[in-house]
């Protein structure tokens, strides 16, 4: 693919913008506070939380499968409704979400340098839209688009050329930065995008037969990627 110019980033928003692992793990202690308080035993207390990342397998577990399995599995004083469990986690997980490390200054240095931002995400659009006004990211975006209102996954090819006519911009000007391989780089370079992977939870996935543009360990990084292109 022949480079061209920067005129658009696309940012994914969980494990890129917000710290998903703090996130779940803030929540998972609420709700342990909060229901569990019979549980006296702090070393069961931290095999349940453990428990609880694993069973949540980095968020692609489909969630009302996920809470079902909780009601059977934790030891609750009194096994709660999976509705009620799930409206629970509606309601406060969006409260617990917090900026990845120099996320802010990330999207400042791609403001100051005159691209347009988006953001493109697959969840629930009240779930995924609260963390993003509880993180105050709303105003520095042109496009925000989440899977939920369009009934499109990443990587599904269309979801990504939506948010390129929502843009205006082609794939070969749009970068997209994420830390999944398949939903953010291998998905996003079907339409011509190049793809900037943000190293968090996931390796690289060499059966995808493609290659990152680009690599990064940290958001700040990203501020030499700018200077060389």
């Amino acid at each position: 693919m022949t480079e061209q110019s920067v005129k658009a980033v696309i940012f994914d928003l969980d494990n890129t913008l917000m710290d998903r692992d703090y996130t779940f793990r803030a929540f998972s202690q609420l709700l342990i506070k909060d229901y569990l308080g019979h549980i006296q035993d702090q070393e069961k207390l931290r095999d349940i939380l453990g428990y609880l990342r694993i069973a949540d397998a980095d968020g692609y577990r489909e969630k009302h499968g996920f809470f079902e399995e909780l009601v059977e599995r934790i030891p609750w004083s009194q096994k709660p409704d999976v509705d009620a469990l799930y409206s629970y986690y509606k309601e406060h997980y969006m409260k617990e979400a917090s900026l990845m490390k120099y996320a802010i200054e990330a999207i400042e240095s791609c403001r100051a340098r005159g691209y347009k931002l988006g953001m493109l995400t697959n969840g629930l659009y009240e779930i995924q839209y609260g963390k993003v006004l509880h993180l105050r990211l709303e105003s520095y975006f042109d496009v925000i688009l989440t899977s939920g209102e369009v009934g499109i996954k990443k990587p599904e090819r269309r979801i990504y050329e939506i948010m390129l006519e929502r843009l205006g911009t082609s794939g070969e000007e749009t970068v997209f930065v994420g830390d999944h391989p398949v939903n953010d780089i291998w998905g996003a370079a079907q339409v011509g995008m190049r793809g900037i992977f943000l190293r968090r939870s996931f390796d690289w996935d060499q059966a995808l037969g493609m290659k990152p543009w680009r690599t990064i360990d940290e958001l700040n990084q990203l501020e030499r990627i700018w200077e060389e292109v």
